[in-house]
């Protein structure tokens, strides 16, 4: 029996689709035993690492994190941009602290102190990371001719997100815990006629799982007690 071409790429194509998927690891360390209260003029803002040279955590993930905690009653997250904006230039990627002992030693100066306390800024969690591919096969090629046109082929690339976040008490200069996400998934293009991708989410489910971890450091998120979670 002689299998035609297409009908052998339809069939490794569905094996693959069928073993796909995003899988999401959550890990977090504590420093306390109790929730995080904010008062009515408390504010958190979420800011990304951009200090190393090969990579730079993303924006849009940032804005991700900032909007599921936004999710929380009693919780107000300061746009990330605003508040670097605010601080010109002591947040930029060459200047922003990297340890709570420089953030101390620079909110010794009143202008940048009473900044602070005019933003509200209680908590700031600094997320680390970025969300790469590592690796990819197959192509996919496309023609046109006079009333007709199409793409064939097979294409399949991983990534893998790698973020930390950590959450700064701005009050009493104290790290209050900490929280990794690692996801990794598989995309697939598969392209008989027309191109029909199948994208792994594998950011979004990032954001996700670290978003939903950090809310729980907060009043008005899921308790979870302290110590070291799995």
């Amino acid at each position: 029996m002689t299998v035609h071409p297409v009908g052998r790429l339809a069939a490794i194509a569905c094996a693959w689709l069928l073993t796909a998927c995003t899988t999401t690891t959550v890990n977090e360390h504590r420093e306390i035993t109790h929730q995080l209260q904010l008062g009515d003029a408390d504010r958190i803002v979420v800011l990304g690492r951009r200090h190393a040279g090969h990579y730079e955590t993303e924006p849009d993930f940032i804005r991700c994190i900032g909007q599921r905690l936004s999710g929380l009653d009693a919780v107000e997250v300061m746009d990330e941009k605003d508040f670097i904006d605010n601080f010109y230039p002591w947040f930029e990627p060459r200047t922003a602290p990297l340890t709570l002992q420089r953030l101390e030693l620079m909110l010794r100066d009143p202008l940048l102190a009473n900044r602070v306390h005019e933003l509200g800024v209680r908590y700031m969690i600094w997320v680390d990371g970025n969300t790469e591919t590592t690796d990819s096969s197959g192509s996919v090629s496309c023609a046109v001719a006079p009333g007709a046109g199409g793409c064939f082929g097979f294409a399949t690339w991983d990534k893998t997100s790698n973020y930390e976040a950590v959450i700064w008490d701005v009050a009493d200069f104290t790290d209050k815990g900490r929280v990794r996400v690692d996801a990794e998934g598989s995309s697939y293009l598969l392209a008989i006629g027309a191109p029909i991708p199948f994208i792994a989410r594998v950011q979004g489910e990032a954001c996700q799982g670290i978003g939903n971890q950090l809310r729980t450091f907060f009043a008005g998120g899921d308790t979870v007690t302290g110590g070291n979670q799995p």
